[in-house]
């Protein structure tokens, strides 16, 4: 393949390799976002590929462009050995280039590939759209002739339904911290375009960071469809915050879209005083029982929809295994399990652990959090069944008090639209 430019067709042609170089499916088609115009000082950012579609174990799946080590004559190849089965689905603001560019008619022209380069800003590797490749029929007995466009010569090519999808798709692949810098400095009218723009995945990583009140304004926007997705996809503990910025009415408002088990759950959490274990706990741990195995515990904790602070981590309690659950055990950490032969039952590996009571203040749970070295504290109630689990990470956002997020500005903030 050429050094400076690969052209879309013949990446369709290559098959999709893993990490070690085998063959683990097959590219179909790459999905591309619009670029910026430049403005207010800031340079124009070209067209980019955000992803492949790629065909494997007879699913059409989309691979993250951030997730692709090396692009050449041999295949795509993955920089890692995990792959994501979960099927493709477009998102507003994204274009399918074979599917949705190729042959498309400009004029008295068409769309015959796409030449992308690849371009680096000293921190990461990206594929920009570089040039259009159009086509003119000729006349009869004369073949088609051919020629390079810019990108800005096609402006139509790329554009999208509203300013705002095009902005959530180009927001896609960052940390949602720093997208929600990007949704703070927007007006109020903007961010709820923008919300409503994002998959209710997104919206929901975006909206834990951002602080409670600020979450109220957008969420109030939302229909009861939308809320039942958003909420789906939200952390109870994080949910919990959320409602307890609200009024009574506001916050049955907001349970009504729920089903009953979500319910009880965040109604539990509600109970709470806000300040203590029990306003700042989760119960959505890995828990297993005594007679579970090492391989049952590391497939339950290889699921990417953990956090770091819950994986590192198995609690171990009696029946029935969801909160509040029996009689409490102790805890299995991640590397005693890398350790041990996966037949074995994690009644052999319980360490005992600390605990808090639901009533504990938060300070307290960061001391005990700091002086065993814990990711995560369980909590239980008088009777040792367990309730949840307090992690590092919320206890850290209570210290830092509520005015932290509005302060807060990534150091590789994403500029705003």
């Amino acid at each position: 393949m050429a050094a400076d430019q690969i052209y879309a067709f013949r990446v369709t042609r290559l098959p999709l390799l893993d990490a070690g170089g085998s063959p683990i499916g097959q590219i179909e088609d790459l999905v591309a976002i619009p670029g910026r115009p430049a403005q207010r000082g800031r340079p124009a950012e070209a067209p980019r590929i955000v992803g492949f579609v790629a065909n494997s174990q007879r699913r059409r799946i989309f691979v993250n462009a951030n997730r692709i080590g090396e692009l050449n004559s041999d295949g795509v190849r993955l920089k890692s050995w995990d792959v994501d089965l979960n099927p493709f689905k477009p998102r507003p603001g994204e274009v399918l280039i074979k599917a949705e560019l190729i042959d498309r008619r400009i004029g008295d022209e068409m769309v015959s590939d796409i030449a992308l380069v690849e371009a680096t800003d000293g921190t990461s590797t990206r594929w920009e759209i570089d040039k259009v490749r159009l086509a003119r029929r000729g006349g009869i007995g004369r073949r088609p002739t051919y020629r390079l466009a810019d990108t800005s010569e096609v402006p139509g090519l790329f554009d999208n339904p509203t300013a705002m999808e095009a902005e959530a798709a180009r927001l896609r692949d960052i940390h949602p911290a720093e997208v929600a810098a990007v949704v703070r400095a927007l007006p109020d009218a903007q961010r709820r375009q923008l919300a409503h723009a994002m998959d209710d995945e997104r919206l929901a990583d975006v909206l834990e960071e951002l602080p409670e009140e600020e979450q109220v304004r957008i969420v109030e926007g939302l229909d009861r469809e939308r809320l039942v997705g958003v909420f789906d996809e939200m952390e109870f503990d994080d949910l919990a915050d959320l409602l307890g910025q609200m009024s009574k009415a506001q916050q049955e408002r907001m349970l009504d879209v729920m089903d009953d088990d979500d319910q009880a759950v965040l109604r539990l959490l509600l109970s709470f005083e806000e300040g203590t274990a029990g306003g700042l706990m989760t119960p959505e741990v890995v828990i297993l029982g005594p007679t579970a195995t090492v391989a049952e515990a590391l497939a339950e904790i290889r699921k990417p929809d953990w956090v770091v602070s819950i994986a590192t981590q198995v609690f171990v309690c009696q029946a029935p295994y969801k909160s509040p659950t029996g009689r409490f055990l102790g805890v299995v950490h991640m590397q005693r399990l890398l350790r041990e032969p996966p037949s074995m039952e994690l009644r052999h590996l319980v360490e005992v652990c600390p605990t808090v009571a639901p009533d504990t203040s938060d300070r307290h749970v960061a001391e005990e959090l700091a002086s065993y070295d814990l990711l995560a504290v369980a909590v239980c109630d008088s009777a040792g069944r367990f309730l949840g689990a307090v992690t590092v990470d919320d206890v850290i956002d209570r210290m830092l008090g509520t005015e932290w997020r509005k302060r807060h500005r990534p150091a590789n903030r994403t500029s705003t639209p």
